[in-house]
């Protein structure tokens, strides 16, 4: 039987850097785990236009459309503000997302209890926070037709469409109660049914999934707009919440800073099961190429490592060990050290990109 297959792509920025010390990880699960992983490594983004004159090449679309797994780094830069649209670096990972059709993006909001005063919540609000958004990615308001800015009489109108399809309500709908039994069992579906045509299809599609194929699975339904403010007074009363593209981008967000630390947090995009019954899925951070501190080792790469404990759970069905990822790097934080962008604390030296990845790995060791 072969290894699953992983295509990683670092990007730009601080990508190269921190994909460097999930590779680390990657060999300790190797060496330590007997989790052996094919890897490849291709380019995308500006480091792809610097070769090829396009943000991605179509050979490392087909080797993407080919593996069980992506894993990317970062892409974008100043560098390339002035390029044309068309080929600025983020149209390789928009790339990537739509002919991947890569429909479900998680966005987990998760708060290590070393990093709960960086919260602008309350300590004992977050601490120990552990929530998952899923967004709808590939329809809803920033896709729908007609869409544009118009004449109309003496002035100018702009028109956004929102529109979805029952198929379209339905998968994401799948995915969230899929992980929710991998997780705490309960998903909260948050829509505007009250305001919105397509708000009340949202809600009777979820509801008719949930009662057809997913009973055991607690649902609950939340207005968005009163989701978003239950968010911020007790957020540890959600596990999964799904909801589509335009409020999944705003929530998650919102969910993001409750935890103090954007910078850490990785997500997941993910597409219909493959002939192996994985689903396509691209891993990668949250934080951006940070190009005014590439190449210094100031960068912080536990959100692309913990990109990689989501790829164990939920593409290679190892749970325990992403688990075990998860508590490494937990331990670390509890120890006390810190990159340079979670010095909150007088007299605490940082350490470098490459020392973090490093006490991971003692702490992996340390597991055994």
């Amino acid at each position: 039987m072969s290894n699953p297959s992983l295509l990683i792509l670092p990007g730009d920025g601080i990508g190269p850097e921190v994909m460097a010390e999930v590779r680390k990880v990657i060999d300790w699960y190797g060496d330590k785990r007997g989790l052996a992983f094919d890897v490849s490594e291709d380019l995308v983004g500006g480091c792809a236009y610097d070769k090829h004159g396009t943000p991605l090449h179509d050979d490392t679309m087909a080797k993407a459309l080919e593996v069980d797994a992506v894993l990317l780094g970062a892409v974008g830069g100043p560098k390339y503000d002035n390029l044309d649209f068309s080929v600025k670096p983020e149209r390789g990972l928009l790339r990537l997302r739509k002919e991947m059709d890569l429909f479900s993006n998680l966005r987990p909001a998760q708060c290590f209890d070393a990093l709960a005063d960086f919260s602008s919540l309350k300590k004992e609000v977050v601490a120990g926070l552990d929530i998952m958004i899923i967004r709808e990615l590939t329809s809803g308001i920033y896709f729908g037709e007609p869409r544009g800015i118009f004449e109309e009489g003496n002035e100018r109108v702009g028109i956004n469409t929102q529109r979805y399809t029952e198929s379209e309500i339905d998968r994401v709908a799948r995915s969230a109660f899929e992980l929710a039994r991998k997780r705490g069992n309960k998903v909260c579906s948050m829509e505007k049914a009250n305001v919105m045509e397509s708000g009340i299809l949202w809600r009777e599609v979820v509801q008719k999934v949930h009662d057809e194929d997913y009973p055991d699975v607690e649902l609950s339904h939340m207005y968005a707009d009163a989701g978003a403010m239950q968010l911020c007074r007790w957020p540890k009363q959600f596990d999964v919440i799904v909801t589509d593209n335009l409020f999944g981008d705003l929530l998650s967000d919102a969910a993001a800073m409750l935890t103090g630390s954007l910078g850490m947090l990785p997500s997941a995009s993910l597409g219909a099961p493959m002939e192996n019954g994985r689903p396509r899925a691209l891993y990668e951070p949250v934080h951006g190429s940070a190009p005014d501190i590439a190449g210094q080792g100031k960068a912080n790469p536990i959100a692309c490592i913990l990109s990689f404990a989501m790829a164990l759970r939920y593409s290679f069905d190892q749970g325990d060990e992403a688990t075990r990822l998860e508590q490494a790097i937990e331990k670390v934080l509890a120890d006390g050290l810190r990159t340079a962008d979670l010095l909150g604390e007088d007299g605490v030296d940082p350490v470098s990109t490459a020392q973090m990845g490093d006490a991971v790995i003692a702490a992996l060791d340390a597991s055994l």
